[in-house]
């Protein structure tokens, strides 16, 4: 059996006024944060039994403020106490003004093999107004100078931004399918309590983007990557054949994971896990940072059904049988059948899929289906 590694890099240079990830700009920091991670990985190297590593994924934050050599010791770590696969996916996020030639050749050389760029828009009056540190035309730089270096890119992109016309969306897009990517993924803006954005919205000092124009958004995207030959795996993923992100794919398939660094969460197959958002109490002692989560029978099922009908493969019934019981697949496709028949949900030979008229609407149509 194989299995992942997540690890939570907390470091950025300033915060997006729409992000509420747990991170910190106490870069000082990041020397003692690189030992904590090394501890934690002694102290949890037996979490994945003998399962081999078959993704690692350094995620933020922003992993690319960590300086080359705190990467080659949290690679070097991870390699000494886990058989990672030959053919391991290992995938670095950055900033693209974290990009230089130097850092380029570096990853490379520590063995990542997959770069996630967070370029979130092309227009620079709203690239400044969410506070990205770059221009669109340093992300294109970077876009470029990584292809020279790593062969599997993926972007991220965000959709709903106050501002943002359909016009600069598709704009976006046109500029985002022009560069060499190989993935693209692409989320409606989120407005999360507690973070800039939210307050501003409170204030209103800023009008939240309507729903009709964010669902125009969703589809036009859809219909771009489709015709640029980019599957659409996820609701919000899109790849073309053979560039699935591996290790986002385990997420969404049930298969377990380790995660570690402060705020990270980690699955054995049966149980959740995180690390307490806490920064100092990580590097005092990551080993006591670690909450259990016991999950329910039902929480387990809604889980399994919800990551699976986000994905283009759908809920397998046959799978879900064997986990729950036949009961269980039974009672669901009797909650689904107002759904089918409204065209939201489809069988397709032995999985449940949702339909695209559905995607837009999927928490609604999914909620449907989970245990209470």
């Amino acid at each position: 059996m194989q299995a992942g590694i997540y690890i939570h890099v907390p470091f950025c240079k300033s915060r997006c006024i729409y992000c509420d990830f747990y991170s910190t700009t106490a870069e000082k920091q990041r020397r003692r944060y690189a030992e904590a991670v090394k501890r934690e990985l002694e102290a949890r190297k037996d979490f994945l039994g003998t399962r081999e590593i078959a993704t690692v994924y350094l995620g933020g934050g922003t992993p690319s403020q960590l300086a080359l050599a705190e990467l080659e010791e949290i690679v070097s770590s991870i390699k000494e106490r886990f058989a990672v696969a030959a053919d391991a996916e290992i995938t670095i996020e950055a900033n693209p003004d974290d990009v230089t030639e130097e850092w380029c050749a570096g990853i490379v050389r520590l063995g990542f093999n997959r770069v996630s760029l967070g370029i979130q828009s092309c227009d620079d009056n709203i690239l400044k107004f969410i506070r990205r540190r770059h221009t669109a035309q340093q992300a294109k730089e970077a876009v470029e100078l990584l292809a020279s270096h790593v062969g599997n890119i993926s972007i991220d992109l965000i959709y709903g931004l106050p501002g943002q016309s359909p016009d600069l969306w598709e704009s976006d897009l046109r500029q985002a399918f022009a560069l060499p990517v190989k993935h693209l993924s692409a989320y409606a803006l989120s407005i999360e309590e507690g973070a800039p954005l939210w307050q501003m919205v409170r204030q209103k000092k800023i009008e939240e983007t309507n729903e009709e124009t964010e669902r125009a958004m969703y589809e036009r995207l859809i219909d771009t990557a489709e015709a640029q030959g980019f599957e659409h795996y996820e609701l919000s993923n899109f790849a073309l054949p053979g560039y699935r992100s591996r290790h986002n794919s385990s997420y969404w398939h049930d298969v377990p994971y380790l995660g570690l660094g402060p705020g990270a969460h980690s699955y054995d197959g049966a149980a959740r896990y995180y690390n307490r958002p806490d920064l100092n109490a990580y590097l005092a002692a990551p080993e006591k940072c670690l909450v259990k989560e016991c999950l329910s029978d039902d929480e387990r099922f809604n889980d399994y059904v919800f990551t699976a009908l986000r994905t283009a493969d759908g809920l397998p019934l046959d799978c879900l049988a064997e986990r729950f019981s036949e009961a269980a697949k039974n009672n669901l496709l009797r909650t689904a059948k107002s759904r089918l028949a409204a065209g939201f949900l489809e069988l397709c030979g032995n999985r449940l899929k949702l339909t695209r008229k559905a995607l837009f609407v999927s928490d609604d149509i999914i909620s449907d289906l989970m245990r209470v």
